[in-house]
């Protein structure tokens, strides 16, 4: 019984393909009528009655498989039964899963005896399996999609690798035995790590598989007739792996392996120890083996093992700062290919060519390698969660990645159609009409030239988007000089940096470009061009100087005051001469460049905070939060994300991590402060709450640190403490009226809850007055131990009962028995400023009570009034009266912010005990709030104390961020002096007249 002619239906598919379709038909109904009379032979059931009897849906799809694959059809007509088993399986339309297909191959494995044997079943298995991956990939049933297609080709790779090897352990046991057990006694493998698409499971349909193998430790085998040293070893299985998968036999081959990325590529051991790969990477690792590890996984053998190997490798790959001399290592390497698709005329190679496969995946791969080690979320080896990934961290814009990942897929689904015509890996479109017809179809376009104008359309997208993250940036500059009428070539600012320009050539530019004083600055960038640091720097520093030099000068021309600009910009940049990557950062990033020009030219603290920590630079790359601050549960938040990408027991990576955090944070407050986009009011606020995420960072690290050696620490209501401090740290002074400034101290009080004479419950148990004294030590040394990115906070506990003659930390009910029996009125005022920053809800409100219970008393007011005006003049005698003619003390001289602050410590302690409103607050402008809605003070001067007030805040701030003493213009603050003044003499010197 003969296949009918229209078994095969030929709806949808193109005239041109019909004929060749007819021609495999023809074929198959030969190959079939042969496997018929073999069938009938022996007896079994006729294979092409079950071929009749395959469904219309699946006929279909068939001969859409056959018009578009050779492959598949040259496979059927050798093996016309496979398709019945495909069918049967359910592979047609579904992966198997790893299991399933592991159990199917080692079931064929069982049956080989020898290498040949082995390496058929194999070859066979895998080709069965890729007729099954092509059917699905063209005809798509639900669930498939490209992303499937690569990864069942990677699990097909891993299980081949994986059965192959264990059979090849096995059969080679009797000879050399198996490898020495490790020093902890766990068993040694060979260790195959998958690189490229391979270790991303994305392989396309037709790929070669890069490895790399590796062994966990030196020794010699055991339980052979021959015993090897493991070296020896591992290098014999593993060329005996690489023939198992690569050699080509009767049966064609399974996979081509490639081994050029090891150490030393071809030149270099097969095979290599853990601590000769660690050694190697580290000392002679190039930037191209970065950009290939990024992908490397464990994908046979020891999989613990490889993963041990390459978190051990993770520092190699993942740099911890932001590492933009990455980006010119992959333009280098985009470049080099671009020359050799030229020089061979590859322009139609989708890979390689412009817009291709290769520039999405330079585009996250520099992303990976610039901020991985940062933004953990980016280690990863998957191209699409590493893209998926961008915008939830900033780095590219939602609506980039909408386009490029569908425009990646169309790619890798005309290269998988191209490979799937005859499993050959190929990325270049074809020439032959009938190929082009077939790529046609199975993409599902009408015909070529539609296929065409939709690939041309992604691939300038994909070429838009890789050259907004490659392009060379001194390109941009200079198109932009060309625009601006008046732009100076970067060619100029070179020749100037380089001392190529005569001296009077060279004032003259400066002079066209803005600079007030250009011999002065002519001398000062030849100064640090012929320095000891600049002439003495490695090859690849001096080149990225000579790079950013250039840009640099442009956007300090571009700056207000150019000079002022030039002047504090090149301490950083002399601080960074030996910490190169942040002179890429700066060359990569003009924008950023821009930023720090307006930065420095308006605040000398910012410009020296930069130069004493160059990370700050990297948050001149984020312009919306570089001047938009954190509210307190994003600074939480962020601060807990951070440190939760952190081993918890490495206390110095999590210390430095909050050190870098602080200032980070404090450098958005100044550039806001600076930019205007915040109120004054918001400047202080921000810079406490960025103090409180940290302390409570603090408390919880000590915590942990203490408990873990000697156990919780018993309460006094006979309790037992737990995870949650049991422990306040109270905020005084600016702290605790949320006033903080530009390098404010903090002032501090320690509160516990612990039994008086109780004790931890560990092994190690303390005293509990001991363990709160060393936790509260271990605060104030995390606070301010000094590291490579300086201190936290500098503190100060003299406002502890009994300062500094006192204990460093006092139980709730012995504070409250000191502020009520040994307190003085001074310590009274400073109470009126505390307030509860970090630690347990339960105790804070038992401070809370304490704190009102005190400031509520009532007074006679004479006493107070006299206690209080004492204490003022006393500091006003030892701080005030300091300033020049025509100026005065923001803080201390008379109308100054002191006077305000006693005014308000005084209204509290007056009029607390009948206006209790006024217990809630620690803050001077809710205080005034509060005396103008109970009335105890006219709205009108309330308001007007509160104008001074900000003005006064607004003054200091911007004195510290300009360096200058905080003083003010007596005629600019006349009337805010004026109204603090009247109200401190009718409230506490009625009788005074200044």
């Amino acid at each position: 019984m003969p296949l009918p002619d229209d078994f095969l239906p030929l709806i949808d598919i193109p005239e041109p393909l019909k004929g060749p379709l007819g021609h495999t038909r023809q074929r198959l109904a030969e190959a079939l009528s042969q496997a018929d009379n073999l069938a009938e032979m022996s007896g079994r059931d006729s294979p092409l009655e079950d071929w009749l009897g395959l469904s219309e849906a699946r006929r279909e799809e068939l001969a859409r498989v056959l018009a578009i694959s050779d492959f598949v059809a040259e496979t059927l007509v050798r093996y016309p039964e496979w398709l019945l088993h495909l069918d049967a399986s359910g592979e047609l339309s579904a992966a198997p899963d790893a299991e399933i297909l592991r159990a199917w191959l080692d079931e064929r494995l069982e049956e080989a005896e020898d290498e040949a044997a082995m390496q058929a079943a194999i070859r066979r298995f895998r080709r069965a399996r890729m007729v099954g991956i092509v059917w699905r990939d063209l005809c798509r049933p639900e669930g498939i999609d490209m992303w499937a297609t690569a990864a069942a080709v990677s699990h097909l790779a891993e299980t081949c690798l994986e059965a192959a090897l264990a059979w090849l352990e096995a059969f080679l046991e009797p000879r050399w035995g198996r490898p020495a057990p490790r020093r902890d006694g766990s068993k040694q493998r060979l260790v195959v790590l998958g690189m490229g698409k391979l270790g991303a499971g994305e392989l396309n349909l037709s790929s070669d598989i890069d490895l790399i193998f590796a062994f966990p430790e030196k020794g010699e085998t055991e339980g052979g007739r021959k015993s090897l040293e493991h070296q020896e070893y591992f290098t014999k299985l593993g060329q005996r792996l690489i023939g198992a998968l690569d050699a080509v036999t009767a049966d064609g081959f399974a996979f081509r392996v490639d081994m050029r990325l090891r150490p030393l590529g071809d030149g270099g051991p097969l095979v290599g120890s853990f601590n000769s790969l660690w050694a190697y990477y580290q000392d002679q690792g190039r930037e191209w083996e970065r950009y290939a590890m990024l992908k490397a996984r464990p994908v046979a053998g020891d999989l613990d093992a490889g993963a041990e190997l390459l978190a051990g490798l993770r520092p190699f790959v993942y740099r911890k700062y932001l590492d933009f001399g990455a980006i010119e290592s992959l333009r280098e390497l985009k470049a080099m290919i671009n020359r050799e698709v030229r020089r061979k005329g590859m322009e139609g190679n989708i890979k390689l060519g412009p817009g291709g496969i290769r520039e999405v995946e330079f585009v996250v791969q520099a992303f990976q390698l610039i901020r991985g080690g940062r933004d953990t979320e980016l280690q990863v080896t998957s191209l699409r969660r590493a893209l998926e990934r961008l915008p939830e961290l900033g780095l590219l814009p939602a609506e980039v990645v909408e386009e490029l990942l569908p425009d990646y897929v169309l790619l890798r689904d005309l290269e998988h159609a191209l490979q799937a015509l005859e499993d050959r890996q190929t990325q270049t479109l074809p020439a032959d009409e009938q190929d082009r017809e077939r790529l046609a179809l199975a993409l599902g376009m009408e015909d070529w030239p539609a296929l065409m104008a939709c690939l041309d359309e992604a691939r300038e997208r994909v070429r838009r988007h890789f050259d907004a993250v490659i392009a060379d940036p001194e390109e941009e500059v200079d198109e932009a000089a060309e625009e601006a009428t008046d732009g100076i070539p970067l060619e100029q600012w070179r020749a100037l940096w380089r001392g190529e320009l005569d001296e009077a050539e060279g004032m003259a530019l400066l002079e066209e470009a803005g600079f007030a004083d250009s011999e002065a600055t002519r001398r000062r960038l030849g100064s640090l061009y012929h320095s000891r640091q600049v002439q003495g720097m490695q090859r690849i520093g001096f080149e990225r100087l000579e790079a950013l030099m250039p840009l640099l000068l442009d956007a300090v021309a571009g700056s207000e005051a150019p000079d002022t600009a030039l002047e504090r910009v090149l301490p950083l940049v002399e601080a960074v001469l030996r910490r190169t990557a942040y002179l890429a950062l700066l060359r990569e990033n003009p924008d950023a460049l821009g930023h720090l020009m307006t930065l420095c030219a308006a605040s000398p603290w910012i410009a020296e905070q930069i130069a004493r920590y160059p990370i700050l630079l990297d948050e001149l790359l984020t312009p919306e939060t570089l001047y938009t601050p954190a509210d307190k549960a994003r600074l939480a938040d962020e601060l807990r994300q951070a440190l939760a990408r952190l081993p918890e027991e490495d206390e110095e990576v999590q210390l430095e991590a909050l050190r870098v955090f602080k200032h980070a944070q404090t450098l958005h407050v100044a550039a806001s402060d600076i930019a205007g986009t915040r109120h004054l009011m918001k400047v202080s606020d921000y810079l406490t709450y960025i103090a409180e995420v940290i302390l409570e960072a603090v408390l919880a690290m000590a915590w942990r640190h203490l408990t873990r050696k000697h156990g919780f620490p018993a309460l006094a209501d006979g309790g037992r403490a737990d995870a949650e401090p049991a422990f306040l740290i109270v905020g005084y002074g600016k702290l605790g009226g949320i006033e903080l400034g530009y390098g404010s101290d903090l002032d501090l009080v320690f509160i516990h809850d612990g039994a008086p004479q109780g004790s931890t419950d560990g092994k190690r148990a303390l005293d509990n007055a001991v363990f709160y004294t060393r936790l509260g030590q271990r605060i104030i040394h995390l606070l301010t131990a000094v590291t490579p990115a300086g201190t936290l906070y500098e503190v100060d506990m003299r406002l502890r009962p009994s300062g500094n003659a006192g204990l460093l930390v006092t139980s709730l009910s012995a504070f409250a028995e000191y502020q009520r029996r040994e307190a003085w009125t001074w310590e009274h005022q400073a109470l009126v400023r505390a307030r509860v920053v970090a630690g347990h809800p339960r105790l804070a409100e038992g401070f809370a009570a304490v704190r009102r219970e005190i400031l509520g008393r009532e007074r006679d007011v004479e006493a107070l009034r006299e206690e209080v005006v004492k204490m003022r003049h006393k500091m006003r005698d030892h701080l005030g009266g300091k300033s020049g003619e025509g100026e005065f003390d923001l803080k201390h001289d008379p109308g100054g912010m002191v006077d305000l602050e006693f005014l308000c410590q005084f209204a509290v302690l007056s009029m607390g005990h009948d206006t209790p409103a006024l217990l809630e607050w620690s803050d001077n402008m809710r205080l005034l709030e509060t005396l103008e809605a109970s009335e105890r003070l006219p709205a009108r001067e309330c308001q007007r104390l509160r104008d001074a007030y900000l003005a006064l805040r607004s003054a200091a701030h911007r004195a510290s961020l300009t360096r200058e003493p905080a003083r003010g213009r007596d005629a600019a603050f006349q009337d805010h002096r004026r109204v603090v003044i009247e109200a401190w003499q009718r409230l506490l010197e009625p009788d005074h007249k200044e």
